[in-house]
């Protein structure tokens, strides 16, 4: 949660790249217990729509070859800053 606090949202595949792991175990080991424990949710799931102009028109993606964004929620958010509350104190 440290490495993604700065982060507006990340894909499996740049997180895994950035912590030098693979996406599988990430998923399995690291995201999915996060996601079930609620400090992790889908910022920009397959089925978001793409309501603006901008979305069409600069948008590389299609449903084929589109990677799911993850982002921190509210509440793992706030426990990173309690963690560096801590460790400034």
């Amino acid at each position: 949660m440290l490495w993604a606090y700065d982060l507006e949202f990340f894909t499996l595949r740049h997180a895994a790249k950035d912590l030098e792991m693979s996406e599988k175990p990430m998923a399995q080991k690291t995201l999915y217990p996060l996601m079930s424990q609620g400090y992790i949710y889908k910022h920009f799931d397959r089925l978001t729509p793409s309501d603006t102009r901008e979305d069409h028109l600069f948008r590389d993606e299609t449903k084929y070859n589109f990677r799911v964004r993850y982002a921190l929620t509210q509440k793992a958010r706030l426990l990173v800053q309690a963690f560096y509350r801590e460790l400034e104190s």
